[in-house]
């Protein structure tokens, strides 16, 4: 018998970290929506996106616990009594990790260690859900990436997400924790960050569009990138949370490739405002710039039958037209 995601998690305890920002929020609204009892673990902290307006008109239907994952008090009490924790607190922001090593280390290493022992000692048996990058990858050396590539990050962030990614795999092996982990890609849509390109790029390209900015494109624009829909990456979300198969095991996500030129292109084209221009790298940018990436979802498509549901023109379409209503809200 195959269960919905409705019958598994109907009824279930859930808390998430960060829930208040991009990937968060919209986790949490669709849980919600399942029947699930969810928690949301979030520090508002402006510069890592949490945003309160990512939950509105959720506000009754979710429990807001403003806490930072670096305070271990909390996160003892917060996981007792929870059967799912999706763990996705983070510093995301590549150059940010550069600039501020030592707070990349606290929230991407100390404080992921610290939940896991929080996990360990209150609730062994809680399914925990971890969000590592692709940014471990490094440069890569072919391509499509797939699970097996050599790591080799090339900033900050990369080096402490694969760290706090085996800190997760040896609990789970060592300790008999359930975890499940997704190295995912450039993932977009609706409450994503947009007021800057600390986060994400393509959240800022989509800002400059709306506001009928140029957008600037580093180098040739002949990289490649793939993306992935919000929606697309909470069903693989879930799947690994509830798949037995799933546990212990990392998966890539991954969509087909587009250069940097035709996605501006794109994004032009479906907000029909601004240009573009090529420009040479900022000297910071291009030492921790990776070239072209896209990787290969064959693993989680053949083992979880997961593959992306959205296109990239729907799911552009879908996000502007939210920050057309929206915008204010974000910037």
């Amino acid at each position: 018998m195959i269960m919905s995601f409705e019958d598994c998690f109907r009824e279930k305890q859930v808390l998430i970290t960060g829930g208040a920002g991009f990937i968060g929020s919209n986790l949490s609204r669709r849980l919600a929506d399942l029947g699930a009892h969810v928690t949301i673990v979030d520090s508002l902290i402006p510069d890592y996106g949490g945003n309160l307006f990512n939950l509105s008109d959720y506000e009754d239907r979710i429990t807001m616990n403003v806490a930072d994952v670096r305070d271990p008090y909390s996160m003892n009490y917060l996981v007792q009594g929870r059967d799912y924790l999706f763990n996705l607190a983070g510093q995301i922001s590549h150059t940010d990790s550069m600039q501020n090593p030592y707070t990349d280390l606290e929230i991407n290493v100390r404080a992921q260690l610290s939940i896991l022992e929080a996990c360990r000692t209150n609730n062994p048996t809680i399914k925990i859900f971890f969000p590592s990058t692709r940014q471990i990858y490094g440069k890569p050396i072919n391509l499509p990436v797939d699970e097996d590539h050599p790591i080799n990050p090339v900033d900050i962030n990369g080096i402490d997400k694969i760290a706090a990614e085996l800190y997760h795999i040896l609990y789970h092996r060592i300790h008999g924790i359930p975890i499940a982990i997704l190295r995912l890609t450039n993932t977009y849509g609706p409450r994503m960050r947009i007021k800057d390109a600390r986060q994400t790029f393509i959240g800022w390209w989509i800002r400059q569009a709306l506001e009928g900015q140029t957008i600037r494109v580093f180098g040739d624009g002949m990289q490649l990138r793939d993306l992935n829909f919000v929606e697309d990456v909470i069903d693989a979300i879930l799947l690994v949370a509830t798949k037995p198969e799933a546990l212990g095991a990392i998966y890539n996500l991954s969509s087909k490739p587009i250069s940097l030129l035709e996605l501006a292109g794109l994004v032009l084209e479906v907000t029909g405002k601004g240009g573009y221009e090529l420009v040479p790298f900022p000297p910071e940018r291009k030492a921790i710039d990776i070239g072209s990436y896209y990787a290969n979802y064959n693993k989680i498509h053949s083992q979880l039958g997961w593959s992306p549901k959205t296109s990239l023109r729907q799911g552009l379409k879908q996000t502007i037209d939210y920050y057309n209503q929206n915008l204010g809200r974000y910037i």
